[in-house]
């Protein structure tokens, strides 16, 4: 579906000796300069100083000797597949494999009936995953906004439930609380059928930013990320450092922070249970130095995530990536331009898990309806690129020349019969093709415009839920659910 899975390694922005380099220097980070960490993390400390590391209290640092570093990261799985529901859209991670979906927990909705700017609703998280549900090129979905209705002990599970009513795609999102994962854990096995079926297919997964740039654990994060592990439950262990803000101003520096960063949060996954799944999750940025806010839009992004995909690679370690993360504030040309480098970008460096990639807008804090559909244009495109051109008896096409001879035309070939459908990338409808006199004719709509009238139509037709009536009703009457 949609091209997902698609190989890449196209593009290395980093030669095999500074790759090695940057590790070396993450690990001498890591074992000589150390991590801070908040309170609370004495469980965390205790079971990284009995492994070998050095846990200075009074000073509240932590280090990790390199040989614990490369032996606990070498234990975590090189590859694992993402379930969906359905088997029509597994996310097998591993290599360069790439895939490309929502991400966020965005604030806020730029609304597609009002286009003005509101807070985001549970109401939104289960129709983008509607609209995630039908557009091929989107291969999963993550929580995309905050549900400002919902209260703060029960985001987890309606972040799981409430998707899973809209799609049968690979579901992830950011988990907030321990209890909140177990209750996941819960509602998911039921969907399934029982814990042994989702241990062995898990149709969700969990983000978590365990360590706030530069180098510091966060309590909860670490564990939700622990508890993760001991259930089984893929994690993805992010940070995401800004460059000349919370990380080196160099994007060398920044990588190798943020690789040193990702390193000791693998290492801490990996100690609470050797083998669980994890994602290598460095999502490195750029400051704006004249008004210090995130700058997601900037052609380095593209960069430095590639690069951080070649130090998961080197590791042996699955990637969460990004891209997409316009600065702008509407589905104009500039998120456009801005969305499809860094898309193309991530993609064609083979990264394995780019979240971010649909519907984002003003540098995460805004989701669109109608970007969503752009997005999926885009993502399309780049996994285009990724397939390559085909050089082989039937695309060499010697045959259908010498039928045609000098002079003809091939309109009618069984040639382009064969191959007019497959051989050139399809949009969704997003983009206009026609010529003026009927694009007039048709309103002389832009591709916002067009876009909006796709999300309409998708969100118009008859609410068919994925998950049965008496799943669904059960989960009802067992948790807080709002969907």
């Amino acid at each position: 579906m949609g091209g997902g899975g698609r190989i890449g390694n196209l593009y290395r922005p980093l030669n095999q000796g500074q790759i090695e380099t940057i590790h070396q220097k993450s690990l001498d980070v890591i074992e000589h300069i150390g991590l801070t960490f908040e309170t609370g993390l004495d469980d965390m400390l205790d079971m990284v100083e009995e492994a070998g590391g050095k846990v200075d209290r009074k000073k509240a640092r932590v280090y990790f000797p390199g040989k614990l570093v490369e032996e606990m990261v070498a234990q975590a799985p090189a590859e694992f597949v993402l379930y969906s529901r359905d088997g029509k859209n597994d996310l097998h991670l591993g290599s360069d494999r790439v895939y490309a979906g929502t991400g966020g927990s965005a604030l806020n909705v730029l609304d597609f009936d009002t286009g003005q700017v509101r807070h985001g609703l549970l109401k939104d998280i289960y129709n983008v995953a509607r609209l995630v549900d039908q557009l091929d090129n989107i291969h999963f979905f993550q929580r995309c906004v905050v549900p400002h209705d919902v209260p703060i002990e029960y985001y987890d599970v309606n972040s799981l439930f409430a998707p899973m009513l809209g799609t049968t795609k690979h579901i992830m999102f950011g988990c907030d609380l321990e209890q909140g994962l177990k209750d996941a854990v819960e509602l998911a096995s039921i969907v399934v059928g029982g814990r042994e079926k989702l241990r062995k297919n898990p149709i969700f997964s969990i983000a978590a930013c365990m360590i706030i740039s530069p180098l510091k654990f966060c309590t909860q994060s670490v564990k939700n990320v622990c508890e993760a592990a001991r259930q089984t439950v893929p994690v993805a262990i992010a940070s995401a450092p800004m460059s000349g803000s919370t990380s080196p101003m160099t994007m060398a520096g920044t990588l190798v922070q943020t690789h040193a960063e990702e390193l000791a949060g693998i290492t801490v996954h990996q100690l609470s249970n050797p083998a669980a799944p994890v994602l290598y999750g460095g999502l490195p940025g750029m400051a704006d130095m004249r008004s210090m806010g995130y700058q997601g839009g900037g052609v380095e992004f593209g960069m430095m995530q590639t690069a951080i995909h070649q130090l998961a690679e080197y590791v042996k370690v699955p990637n969460y990536a990004s891209s997409g993360l316009s600065d702008s504030k509407i589905p104009d040309a500039q998120a456009g331009w801005e969305k499809a480098f860094t898309t193309a970008l991530a993609a064609m460096g083979g990264n394995n898990y780019i979240h971010h990639a649909a519907g984002m807008l003003e540098s995460m804090l805004c989701i669109s309806y109608e970007q969503y559909v752009i997005d999926d244009e885009i993502i399309g495109m780049a996994c285009k690129i990724l397939k390559g051109i085909a050089v082989d008896e039937a695309h060499l096409a010697y045959d259908a020349i010498k039928a045609v001879g000098p002079g003809g035309n091939y309109l009618m070939s069984d040639h382009t019969m064969r191959f007019i459908r497959n051989e050139y990338f399809q949009s969704n409808g997003v983009s206009d093709k026609t010529f003026r006199n009927d694009w007039e004719t048709s309103g002389s709509l832009d591709a916002r415009e067009r876009a909006n009238r796709i999300v309409k139509n998708i969100l118009s037709a008859i609410e068919e839920p994925k998950i049965p009536l008496d799943i669904a009703t059960q989960i009802r009457k067992k948790f807080h659910v709002f969907a």
